[in-house]
């Protein structure tokens, strides 16, 4: 029966009482029977009249059951432990040996890891360590695995994602993130709006994800009722199915009595700037209070109904049970019953919803985002019922204001004040499936290994109240179970198995009668693989940030007097020709040493000697000296923040939506990158001190990200020393003008009421190339030297369709005009489908992301790599001639470039090498993009490790060009 049902029949006296009462609820009626036989017994101490006025109601038991119930603590049965059966599991499912397993369980912290067997039968773990072969021949179907020694963990707790509500690909009739109905909605379900064919569940299993929250949008102040969901397809491939423990109102049941007496309910609440369409930050804290203060009077009347009902005054009870439809779910939260994920980024908010909290006397699960959160532990203290988990990206900051003072730091301040911290994915924000990158990021700056994994696993778990079954390897809990390649901390770690409810989901089960043979961690067979990888030191940015408050300078020390760096085992230059070569190896008995005057190198050997650089010697403990890396896609030097456009270049002209002003006299519009560069940013800053010396930036947006400010002509664009002051800074400008940026696309799946057909863009593109626009004008003369080859043409694209007009259209054009175009394709998410005729046509691709998601149908064909496919992308394109760049989308992302490298080798199963990696940020990038021949291009000397070590960070910049060493 429904909630609202069973409050009603309490209130229904002299009706039929039910069929049945769940067991749970046994002694709580026996409770209530003896409150009630001690009314009737003193009835024969009352006159006839009393005995009349105190008449006992015939369901009085049911009732006194429904108010001792409202004090129950949601969580599991004392004898869930005991259950030989998971409520999951699927008949038809064999049991689980894997043997020799390095075992991370989650538990205490993420303190416990033990080696031995793990015993997985019908949906539950029965036994961690020693199996016995009793256990063993008392098992029947049952299937083992060797893991020979490889770390297995829980499957991997997404607490933040919008799988099924905002689904991959996007698709406007699939879009249910967020109501337009008003700022208080706590009555909406998310669950009602999951799509179950989603493409990226099963991407999401692929990185190890098997259970997420998934949540409303933060559009509105509550967005409505979240819930926590297996990912994998139940047999009855419904929404309701994935459900783990669902609440006993989502069906219209009580709670289950088998294993649950009262389970925990999630909502979503936000605060901040996502609210602005509703007001102002007072107009968001009132509509917090009021509804908050609704639902405290539906609750008060329910206890106040209740404490009559308990001292057995019924002649005062002349009302049906109080109750609410609309705020049932946040009376529910007043009683302590609702787990909350409250979106929430800077002090001002945060401090609201903890005063929030404190008036009205609810537990706050987790703060989510929460960017400010390490600069305020305290206040987070203070909140009403406990310290609420605090739920953030690992590198994701400053892309809105909110977002600005957000820290690499924050997990391990958080950490050390003994707060828990989650690592979470806001998929598709970030593609759930690199969740474990958000770990791994988590440790490489400085939180312990032990807290980064659980952040991805048994925290999390905790925090949404479902630890005694997920996020943790224990006897008795669900069989979530992944086998990693490597140790799960270590860059481009990758499942080799995945169970859930311990039926296998990766290798994903062939649908014909052809296996799916993937390899997975080819290369990885070291023992240095299963260590947890070792991270540099950050204690003083760590203090150097909260000094601060969030915004440490970034600049370094210029030094132009000699300076010697020690301790060196590797160095690489670039040749004349741009490519990457060892200069020099020294063995760990005898490191050398680097002498830098003037900014370059004279003398480069074991015995050089440091006279001259006294008080400028830095020891680089085993590290090297590299060149820079250049990143190129993101609006990087254009923009500080970019939900502030008080902040950045601003809007493009679109020659499609109005006629360019006559001042500038050009049909296209063409502009140059370079008049709206910004110097000093503190994306482009902290870019240079991860070793991202140039960028590559243009004005160029994709349609599928920026909606109607993806503008077909997108003008051309600029190359910038990272760390240069101003534009006239000697070397800050590298090159002016670069490549000639153009962006195709079909229209944005939600935003579509400016949208122009692919067919008109192409036209359009068509005519310009031709040169049917006078050369005396910017537009005509851009397209005309694109169409020549004397500047590249790189297109914004992602659509082997309309690659493959492309690649029709560029034949024409050099038909035509007798040339050879220098086109490139960016993007380039199905590029693979054509990796022969672009290597045939000579054409370039800069993959961006090098790590495919389909976000929208111009994606939906990626080739997503091991363990989906044996190939990716980047491999197909290699193995055809193609020569590739790497591209990020957003400026926060180019401080990441080198790990990104880093796992698109190792993803490749040993066909891309360190060369050909490095060469995708460095030569070919630059080949690609048209950036001429750089003299005495900056090097980065790195402490501890290499350019795509966990272990190394950046100790300085040698600039040969500007003449001196920044020091960090």
């Amino acid at each position: 029966m429904s909630e609202k049902t069973h409050i009603l029949e309490l209130n229904a006296i002299g009706r039929r009482s039910r069929g049945s009462i769940p067991t749970v609820l046994l002694i709580i009626t026996g409770l209530a029977a003896l409150s009630l036989l001690g009314t009737i017994v003193s009835f024969h101490t009352f006159t006839f009249t009393d005995a009349i006025a105190h008449r006992v109601p015939a369901n009085a038991q049911t009732i006194l059951s429904h108010c001792v119930s409202l004090k129950a603590t949601p969580g599991p049965a004392q004898d869930f432990f005991d259950r030989k059966i998971s409520d999951r599991f699927e008949p038809g499912t064999n049991a689980t040996l894997l043997r020799n397993c390095t075992i991370f369980t989650g538990e205490h912290n993420g303190t416990v890891v033990t080696h031995g067997d793990i015993l997985v039968d019908k949906g539950i773990i029965k036994r961690i360590g020693k199996v016995t072969q009793r256990e063993i021949d008392n098992t029947p179907n049952l299937t083992v695995v060797e893991a020979n020694g490889a770390w297995v963990t829980p499957g991997l707790v997404d607490l933040h994602s919008h799988l099924g509500v905002l689904s991959a690909p996007v698709l406007s009739g699939a879009f249910d993130l967020n109501s337009p109905k008003g700022p208080i909605l706590p009555w909406l379900r998310s669950v009602d709006g999951l799509n179950t064919h989603d493409e990226a569940y099963a991407l999401a299993i692929a990185g190890g994800v098997t259970t997420a929250q998934i949540l409303p949008g933060s559009g509105n102040a509550i967005g409505g009722q979240a819930f926590m969901v297996k990912l994998r397809k139940t047999k009855e491939r419904s929404p309701s199915s994935m459900v783990v423990e669902p609440p006993h109102s989502l069906n219209g049941t009580i709670s289950s009595a088998e294993y649950t007496p009262f389970r925990w309910r999630h909502m979503k609440q936000a605060c901040g700037e996502n609210l602005r369409s509703y007001g102002t930050r007072m107009d968001s804290m009132w509509s917090f209070r009021s509804a908050y203060n609704e639902a405290r009077k539906v609750k008060n009347a329910q206890d106040e109904y209740c404490a009559k009902a308990e001292a057995g005054m019924w002649n005062l009870i002349t009302q049906p049970f109080p109750e609410s439809f609309q705020w049932e779910m946040l009376v529910d939260v007043l009683r302590g019953r609702v787990k909350i994920s409250n979106h929430c980024y800077e002090a001002v908010d945060l401090d609201d919803i903890v005063r929030l909290t404190n008036e009205f006397q609810f537990p706050l699960a987790t703060f989510h985002h929460a960017s400010e959160a390490y600069l305020v532990p305290d206040l987070l203290k203070r909140t009403w019922g406990g310290t609420p988990t605090i739920a953030i990206f690992a590198t994701n900051h400053r892309y809105k204001r909110e977002a600005y003072r957000g820290s690499e730091f924050a997990g391990r301040i958080l950490a050390d004040e003994g707060i828990p911290v989650v690592m979470k994915s806001d998929h598709p924000v970030i593609n759930s499936r690199y969740l474990i990158h958000e770990a791994q990021q988590a440790h490489y700056f400085s939180l312990p290994a032990s807290l980064a994994l659980a952040s991805v696993t048994s925290v999390p778990a905790a925090a949404a109240g479902l630890s005694h079954r997920i996020g943790v390897l224990r006897e008795g809990a669900d069989a979530d179970i992944v086998l990693w390649d490597s140790h799960p901390l270590r860059i481009g770690a990758t499942p080799i198995k995945v169970w859930i409810d311990g039926i296998v989901q990766i290798p994903i089960p062939s649908k014909t009668d052809t296996p799916n043979n993937v390899v997975v961690g080819k290369g990885k067979d070291g023992e240095e693989w299963k260590e947890i990888p070792k991270t540099p030191n950050w204690d003083k940015e760590r203090n150097e940030t909260l000094k601060w408050d969030g915004l440490p300078p970034l600049q370094g020390r210029r030094k132009q007097d000699a300076v010697a760096f020690i301790n060196v085992q590797k160095v690489w230059l670039r040749s004349d020709g741009g490519e990457i070569t060892e200069a020099a190896s020294f063995t760990n008995d005898d490191f050398g040493t680097v002498i830098i005057e003037n900014g370059k190198i004279t003398c480069m050997e074991s015995t050089c000697i440091t006279r001259g650089s006294s008080g400028n010697v830095i020891d680089l403990k085993g590290g090297s000296i590299s060149p820079g890396l250049m990143t190129y896609g993101s609006p990087i030097g254009l923009e500080e923040i970019r939900g502030e456009p008080s902040t950045g270049d601003g809007e493009l002209l679109d020659a499609f939506q109005r006629n360019i002003p006559k001042i500038l006299d050009d049909t296209g519009g063409v502009v140059r990158a370079a008049d709206g560069l910004m110097f000093g940013t503190r994306n482009a800053l902290i870019a240079y001190r991860s070793g991202v010396t140039f960028a590559t930036s243009s004005l160029a947006k994709p349609i599928f990200l920026y909606a109607s400010e993806g503008h077909l002509i997108a003008g051309l664009s600029v190359t910038f020393r990272t760390g240069a002051s101003h534009a006239m800074e000697s070397g800050a400008i590298i090159q002016d003008v670069v490549a000639l940026h153009v962006v195709i696309g079909r229209a944005h799946p939600v935003f579509h009421d400016k949208s122009i057909s692919v067919s008109t863009q192409v036209a359009a593109l068509r005519r310009l190339l031709f040169g049917w626009e006078s050369t005396d004008k910017e537009t005509g003369l851009w397209f005309r030297r694109a169409s020549e080859g004397v500047v590249p043409l790189v297109i914004e694209v992602d659509s082997a369709d309309i690659m493959a007009t492309l690649l029709i259209l560029k034949t024409e054009i050099e038909n035509n005009i007798g040339s050879r175009m220098k086109m490139v394709f960016s993007g380039a998410a199905e590029a693979h489908l054509l990796a022969k005729e672009i290597g045939e046509a000579d054409v370039g691709v800069i993959l961006n992301p090098v790590r495919p998601f389909p976000t929208v149908w111009d994606q939906r064909r990626i080739l997503p790599g091991p363990p989906l496919t044996n190939d990716t992308a980047l491999v197909t394109l290699m193995q055809h001639g193609v020569v590739v760049g790497l591209g990020i989308h957003e400026a926060w992302q180019a401080s990441n470039v080198r790990f990104e490298l880093e796992w698109a080798k190792l993803e490749s199963n040993g066909r891309v090498n360190e060369r050909q990696a490095y060469a995708m940020a460095t030569s070919d990038l630059e080949r690609l993009l048209g950036v001429r021949a750089v003299e005495d291009v900056d090097l980065v000397a790195f402490e501890g490790g290499g350019l795509f070590d966990l272990s190394s960070k950046v100790a300085a910049i040698i600039s040969a060009q500007r003449g001196f060493v920044e020091v960090f």
